[in-house]
């Protein structure tokens, strides 16, 4: 096909990676539904604007209910697909969970509004996104199977056509190339692409971060290798920590009908609003004001990054930065070279804040690091420190019972009746809630329960601050 009548579609990644890599997920359901309509007139292929840590903190720290923000934003946009990032088995917690929770997510999620499902898996398991991949077919929606880039000496160009041909047969009706920290270079996206298009026959979409300085680069190769959609966010609300602007993409392709579908005249009204909002929100904003070049030896996200900050000055350790980072790519490499994304980086992070803190490498172990290790989060990609592993089954643990619906109903329903509130457990969704965050839901439920109203739906609309940490 002649590359300037190719069509290449766009993810707007505003209200979803954008605002959680810029401002730490916390831009609230109001200032969103602002501008949602006018969102909806562009022509995006689909705007992704719920799960990855959206659910978290839409419970944590906005008192909001995340299937409300689904449910709302879904009225607005009728012409464009709404999106998720779902993890897997660890759908939008930081476990993996049964396969009747899976089932139950992906049903009330279809139904309450998302029509495509990007599913990964922080290990690149393939075995932990099957099932999601199958029962949002079932459910009838778009299902796309992502792989969590990232670069060692296990992942080469073969095992990601491998992963991507098994997403493919697993039923996906697409293949994303996630690059979280902004590893994938212009060149190597091109021989990436070119060789999946080769391979496999559903349409490949891309996400990739500018951390690095790499990503609007690598998203114009990859067009030009033929890729069907890539993820942009609008450009107030872009780059650093973030992606690619939308207006920057578009406009290097003026010249050619490859983003003929979008129309540009509304980009400045849009870009105007997330601008002025964006000042609501500096309190959470990172210390990146350009390219952080050290990603490209340790690999570790941005948000990581920050976090790893925070908590360091906070133990008054600050001093210690350099040494973890240092630390962070040999825990990476001891635990088979994982990629580091929710949860394997927070995983990895906090077992390299352990051996620098400690002056002595595993002297204590995180027990979710014993569960990486001893399979419970699935496979990982390369072969584990011996001595890690050896001194991982000598460590003591609980076991582990994973909730089931029926339990989980029956304590909300007991907390609900104990503390006097309205009955929350009679919804599923907030039956899910509670088995992801059972603490941090008990909380938002108190602060609704108290209030008189009883429509959980009214009353959110009634709450327009934002709770600080």
């Amino acid at each position: 096909m002649n590359k300037n009548k190719r069509k290449v579609g766009l993810t707007e990644l505003v209200l979803r990676d954008g605002q959680q890599s810029l401002i730490a997920t916390r831009m609230r359901l109001d200032d969103m539904l602002e501008v949602a309509k006018k969102m909806d007139q562009v022509g995006y292929w689909s705007v992704e604007m719920w799960g990855g840590a959206t659910y978290d903190s839409c419970l944590r720290y906005l008192n909001e209910d995340p299937w409300h923000r689904l449910r709302e934003l879904k009225k607005i946009f009728k012409k464009t697909k709404l999106q998720m990032l779902i993890r897997g088995k660890n759908l939008v917690g930081y476990k993996p969970y049964s396969d009747e929770i899976i089932k139950a997510f992906v049903e009330k999620a279809s139904k309450n509004g998302i029509d495509v499902f990007r599913t990964f898996d922080a290990l690149n398991d393939f075995s932990n996104i099957e099932l999601t991949i199958k029962e949002v077919k079932k459910n009838g929606k778009h299902a796309q199977g992502a792989m969590a880039y990232t670069v060692s000496p296990v992942h080469t160009l073969n095992s990601w056509l491998d992963l991507a041909k098994k997403i493919e047969d697993a039923g996906a009706d697409s293949v994303a190339i996630k690059d979280m920290a902004g590893l994938l270079k212009p060149n190597a996206a091109f021989e990436l692409v070119s060789e999946l298009k080769q391979n496999i026959s559903v349409p490949i979409h891309m996400q990739t971060h500018a951390t690095t300085g790499f990503s609007t680069a690598t998203n114009m190769k990859a067009i030009e290798a033929g890729i069907d959609n890539i993820d942009t966010s609008i450009s107030s609300m872009s780059m650093t920590y973030g992606h690619t602007a939308t207006e920057t993409i578009v406009s290097m392709f003026d010249d050619t009908k490859i983003f003929s579908a979008i129309d540009k005249n509304l980009f400045p009204e849009l870009s105007s609003h997330f601008k002025k909002i964006r000042k609501k929100y500096e309190l959470y904003e990172g210390s990146l004001k350009g390219v952080d070049a050290s990603m490209l030896i340790n690999q570790v996200p941005g948000g990581m990054l920050s976090n790893l900050e925070s908590q360091l000055r906070e133990m008054d350790a600050d001093d210690r930065f350099e040494e973890v980072l240092n630390e962070i790519p040999r825990v990476r490499q001891d635990l088979g070279f994982v990629p580091l994304v929710t949860p394997s980086s927070q995983i990895v992070g906090a077992q390299a804040l352990f051996n620098v803190l400690d002056d002595e490498r595993y002297k204590h172990l995180n027990i979710e690091t014993v569960n990486l290790i001893l399979g419970k989060y699935g496979k990982v990609p390369g072969k584990i420190n011996k001595n890690l592993s050896d001194l991982a089954k000598k460590v003591k643990q609980d076991e582990q019972i994973q909730e089931d619906l029926d339990s989980a109903k029956s304590k909300l329903r007991s907390f609900c009746k104990e503390n006097k509130i309205k009955d929350f457990s009679q919804r599923e969704e907030n039956v899910l809630s509670y088995v992801f965050f059972p603490n941090v839901v008990e909380d938002f439920f108190l602060k609704k329960g108290s209030k008189k109203e009883t429509d959980l739906e009214q009353l959110q609309e009634e709450i327009g601050f934002v709770i600080r940490e």
